[in-house]
């Protein structure tokens, strides 16, 4: 089993018991350049709301959006979305990332932003 397989197991496993919860999902997806968040509907069938750092709000404020601080950056913004469609409770989907680095800023600035999972 190589590294992207092993990502994709973790993933299903950890969609599969959030379904279960019927909760909104919030998701993060990862490239070397960039980090992208949404927030999709307890059925799986919408996209509630998006944030990364190829928006051009938050490309002129970031000298490079592949490291923790542009993570926050998207996290904060991703959280102020939410917070204006009225969603407090989500449940975090990694998509089988390890929770370091990128991925634990974003968690942690969206939970400094008001979301609750």
């Amino acid at each position: 089993m190589n590294k992207k397989e092993a990502r994709v197991r973790r993933s299903r496993k950890t969609r599969v018991r959030i379904a279960e919860q019927r909760a909104n999902r919030l998701t993060v997806a990862r490239s070397n350049c960039h980090i992208y968040a949404q927030i999709i509907a307890p059925t799986g069938d919408k996209v509630l709301a998006t944030a990364s750092t190829v928006e051009a709000d938050v490309r002129k404020d970031l000298k490079n959006g592949g490291n923790k601080a542009a993570a926050a950056v998207v996290g904060k913004r991703i959280a102020e979305k939410a917070k204006a469609l009225g969603i407090d409770t989500v449940a975090f989907d990694r998509a089988g990332f390890r929770f370091h680095g990128r991925v634990k800023a974003l968690a942690d600035a969206a939970r400094e932003g008001g979301l609750k999972f």
